[in-house]
């Protein structure tokens, strides 16, 4: 077989026109991009991730073994030699490469049947992620297709540069692939990324202005977008029109809690409410203003997600608790589902987030102590970094509020970031310790739900002072451990004995557990309650810890999960 430098005496050795390092690479690539990640995958989708996976090492190998081609190999392999290493590789290769693809997948295969049972899931059949194998060279050969096509156009436009421009051959072949990269830079910056941001804006613009099922207009003066409100209801968007509709009426409270309920308040603006951030944020306390909001028990602000969602169960736990007696707060900042918002908007986040918040502490904090409600902050995914952003540092969010509740947070997110790092020696990131438990407390089971009374394993135990500050983070939920930094370093949490709900199994590859982790974050959500980043089991014992009324017992948080765990979706 003759090598990819055609017509040289000393080209490089090939299998099946593949070169035999860059083949090498793509195999480990392969095998590693199989290995268990944080959540399970079915044969499509581990195919899909396998293949870009195996193309990325094949390029690597490619570029590696650079300057032992260029340099080395032309000195040590000479024209029979090369012949008889052509004929070994050749022979090796056709039999090992599909022999470690299909051995990788059978492994591959037990291992996600593992992840399944974690998970309470149906467990996969392993001979269907044979499956995977096909997906993944299809990929694997239709990316390698294209990549040579441009080096195809790279030659040409250098033996155009040579000949008529007479320019140095060894300079046109350095500037030709220059040209190309460009060119292919600017195709998929301005023509694939422009128009599918727009076409995203386009799809996700017009969802937002459509209404889910079942939900109508409230006719209580209490919230947002029913007729007494400013906030239109036309302008709320999908999110808010299924907020300021969701949840329990006084009557339907009164009947849970055995006792006289009041009607909720929930305030709301869309992006259509009001122009502008700030103006939104005047809508937000003129409606917390016309509803008496500010003579509630307790007022819960809320960052959203990228869509402007609201947790309805973070919701409805509130409100059970207070037995209505209680306002919430949320605004929209866009209409994009986090994970795009997190890559084009998450300047805005930060800003509504900042905006919002401010304002209302700083009218919440002229009220006389005594008089004014308990405020808390709530912020699940994206809408915890929205939170955060109003607060310079951990001390300042202590001094500010009454309690902070943040789910799932990324692991972007600035105040996450710096507790996360200066934690307690000898704590796990996972589930880190932070200045003995006294400032602010991790959890992500009802067994290490940290409460001031707690004498559990895995968490600590000991006062737990005023105010309580909670974050709430999976060990499986890759929205909370993705980094880019996961390229090139291992982190802690892959170095320390997994959570109970990651299998023990994963390892850290570079580049590969990048792809991989990149590749959970779209199945983020789908998951069992209490896995990934479904944390809606643990939402009404995680703000019973933070903002529970007087007098509130444990069989108090476990009534009120229970009611919300059977209510319908949106409700």
């Amino acid at each position: 077989m003759q090598s990819e430098g055609a017509g040289s005496k000393r080209g490089s050795i090939t299998v099946v026109g593949l070169d035999l390092f860059g083949l090498a690479f793509a195999l480990f690539f392969f095998a590693w991009s199989l290995s268990p990640s944080l959540l399970p995958r079915d044969w499509l989708f581990q195919g899909i991730v396998s293949g870009i996976t195996s193309v990325t090492g094949y390029g690597a190998g490619l570029l590696v073994v650079f300057p032992v081609r260029r340099w080395i190999e032309p000195l040590v392999l000479w024209c029979s030699q090369q012949r008889t290493f052509q004929v070994v590789a050749d022979v090796v290769g056709v039999v090992l490469a599909p022999t470690t693809v299909v051995a990788t997948l059978l492994v591959a295969g037990n291992w996600q049947r593992d992840i399944d049972t974690l998970m309470g899931m149906p467990p996969m059949v392993t001979v269907a992620y044979l499956r995977t194998g096909l997906i993944s060279v299809a990929i694997f050969v239709t990316v390698l297709v294209l990549s040579r096509g441009l080096r195809r156009v790279a030659r040409r436009i250098a033996r155009l540069l040579s000949e008529r421009l007479h320019m140095p051959t060894t300079l046109a072949h350095a500037f030709a692939p220059v040209v190309v990269a460009v060119a292919v830079a600017l195709f998929v910056n301005e023509v694939l990324l422009t128009g599918s941001s727009e076409a995203a804006r386009r799809v996700f613009g017009a969802l937002n202005n459509s209404t889910q099922q079942g939900v109508v207009q409230p006719a209580e003066a209490e919230r947002s977008g029913s007729p007494a409100s400013a906030a239109r209801w036309n302008t709320l968007g999908l999110q808010g029109r299924s907020f300021v509709d969701g949840g329990l009426r006084s009557a339907e409270l009164a009947k849970i809690n055995g006792a006289p309920a009041r009607e909720p308040i929930r305030v709301y603006a869309g992006l259509q409410s009001a122009p502008d951030t700030a103006a939104r944020v005047k809508m937000i306390l003129d409606e917390l203003d016309r509803t008496k909001a500010w003579e509630r028990q307790i007022l819960v602000v809320v960052g959203t997600t990228g869509t402007g969602w609201v947790n309805p169960v973070a919701a409805e736990s509130i409100e059970l608790m207070y037995n209505g007696n209680s306002a919430i707060a949320a605004m929209q900042y866009s209409f994009l589902p986090s994970w795009i918002s997190f890559l084009v908007d998450r300047s805005a986040a930060a800003a509504a987030g900042e905006a919002l918040i401010n304002a209302v502490h700083q009218r919440w904090s002229m009220m006389p102590e005594s008089r004014r409600p308990r405020l808390v902050i709530f912020g699940e995914s994206l809408g915890s970094q929205s939170a955060e952003a109003a607060y310079g540092d951990l001390p300042d969010l202590r001094r500010s509020v009454d309690g902070a509740l943040f789910v799932g947070p990324p692991n972007s997110n600035r105040l996450w970031r710096d507790i996360e790092d200066r934690r307690d020696p000898g704590t796990p990131e996972v589930l880190p310790t932070y200045a003995g438990g006294l400032i602010a407390r991790f959890a992500s089971n009802r067994n290490n739900l940290a409460v001031a009374e707690t004498n559990s394993p895995h968490t600590t135990a000991g006062p737990w002072p005023q105010p309580h500050v909670l974050y709430l983070q999976h060990a499986s939920d890759p929205i909370v451990w993705w980094s880019p930094k996961l390229l090139w370093s291992r982190p802690d949490w892959l170095a320390e004995a997994p959570g109970p709900d990651r299998i023990g199994a994963m390892r850290w590859y570079p580049i590969v557990t990048f792809w991989q982790v990149t590749a959970d974050l779209m199945r983020a959500q789908s998951q069992p309650p209490g896995y990934g980043h479904n944390y809606d089991d643990l939402i009404p014992y995680a703000l019973a810890a933070v903002a529970a009324p007087p007098g509130w017992t444990p069989a108090d948080t476990q009534r009120i999960s229970e009611a919300v765990a059977v209510m319908p979706p949106n409700r």
